[in-house]
């Protein structure tokens, strides 16, 4: 069970701060995000960095991760996606737990929880909040080239999982994760 990592965002709402380098427990939020991953049961972690790559790579900590580089980040999370699954081709994973870099209040806990829906390499999973479908979300590697087909600006899988609802498990993690996002500067009284 692989974990991607999506971020690459620029903050644009926060004024141009990278989400991946916003301080969080004294430590950048990139690292936060890849030990949920890791301690949620995922490995490896792949990580896709777009906004100030450069800085993150040498601000935070990720060690044992494979780091891709987004060129096109800018265009939308679909483009982190693409860039994420290609990543993972030829990895041997099954399957992939996705998490977005600025959903700090998703732990371990709500990894494991979804990474435990697992079946099938054409698995599809997400996490449910009061029943209502949000991250992470796992793929099979059967699902990524038609997730990384239809996956297209701030969209990101939405449009392959609306197509397939049907299809995917979900898994209720609201009594143990928070699913906020941290995009502007009132967010930010999350990370405190």
């Amino acid at each position: 069970m692989a974990g991607l990592l999506l971020a690459a965002g620029g903050g644009r709402r926060l004024g141009g701060r990278p989400k991946a380098l916003l301080p969080y427990r004294g430590r950048p939020l990139a690292e936060h995000a890849v030990r949920t991953l890791r301690d949620g049961g995922c490995g490896p972690v792949h990580v896709v960095l777009g906004a100030a790559a450069a800085r993150v790579r040498q601000e935070a900590e990720l060690p044992g991760c494979v780091v891709t580089e987004n060129p096109d980040w800018a265009s939308g999370m679909g483009s982190s996606l693409r860039s994420g699954l290609a990543s993972l081709a030829g990895s041997g994973a099954d399957a992939v737990v996705v998490l977005l870099v600025d959903q700090p209040g998703i732990g371990a806990a709500a990894v494991a929880r979804v990474a435990a829906a697992h079946r099938s390499r054409s698995s599809l999973a997400a996490a449910a909040y009061g029943g209502r479908r949000g991250h992470p979300v796992l793929l099979g590697a059967d699902r990524w080239a038609g997730v990384s087909a239809s996956a297209s600006g701030d969209r990101g899988a939405r449009a392959y999982l609306r197509e397939h609802e049907q299809e995917i498990t979900l898994v209720e993690c609201g009594d143990v994760a928070e699913a906020y996002d941290i995009d502007t500067p009132a967010d930010l009284r999350h990370l405190e």
